[in-house]
C-alpha cells in the first residue's frame, strides 16, 4: 500500500508575486512584521533557494513553521539541516531541529496561529489558535516545525 501524500498548498502566480516582493523586502532591510528571507540549500541542485518566512518565536525559542506544508523549502531543510536567514545585512546561519512531539508541536502551532493567523488560516483547513489541542495535534502532521540554533 502506498503512503499517503503529505499535505502541501502549492502557492498560486499572485501569492508567487507576493512572496518574490516580501523576499526582495526582506534582502533590502525592510522585514514586514518580523519577515525575513529564507536560504536553504537545495537538495538536488545544491543551489540556494530563497523564500520569504515567517520566523516565530515561541517561549523564548525561535522556529520555523510551514503553513503550506511539506513544501520544496522543507524537504530541502531536512536534507540540508539547516540555513541562513536575512533581513537586509544582517544573515543569521543556523541549523535546525525538526519538531515531532504532537504535544510541543500543537503548542507551538497555536502559538503562530495566534500571531499569524490573519495571513495563514486558510492552509490549516479550519483549525485556528482557538482550536482543540485535539484539533492541532491533529493537523500538525500537515505543518512541519523546525528549531532553530543560530550558529555563533
Amino acid at each position: 500500500m502506498n503512503a499517503p501524500t503529505p499535505h502541501y498548498e502549492q502557492a498560486g502566480r499572485f501569492a508567487t508575486h507576493f512572496n518574490a516582493l516580501f523576499g526582495r523586502l526582506a534582502r533590502w532591510g525592510v522585514s514586514v512584521a518580523g519577515t525575513a528571507e529564507l536560504s536553504v540549500r537545495g537538495r538536488t541542485s545544491g543551489r540556494m533557494q530563497r523564500i520569504p518566512v515567517n520566523p516565530h518565536t515561541f517561549e523564548g525559542v525561535p522556529y520555523l513553521v510551514s503553513a503550506r506544508g511539506h513544501s520544496q523549502w522543507v524537504r530541502n531543510m531536512r536534507v540540508a539541516g539547516g540555513g541562513e536567514l536575512r533581513v537586509g545585512r544582517r544573515v543569521r546561519s543556523f541549523t535546525v531541529t525538526e519538531i515531532t512531539d504532537p504535544v510541543r508541536k500543537a503548542a507551538v502551532l497555536r502559538a503562530y496561529l495566534e500571531k499569524w493567523g490573519r495571513e495563514v488560516n486558510r492552509f490549516f483547513q479550519g483549525v485556528t489558535a482557538t482550536s482543540s489541542d485535539a484539533e492541532l495535534q491533529a493537523a500538525a502532521d500537515d505543518h512541519p516545525v523546525f528549531r532553530i540554533s543560530v550558529r555563533g
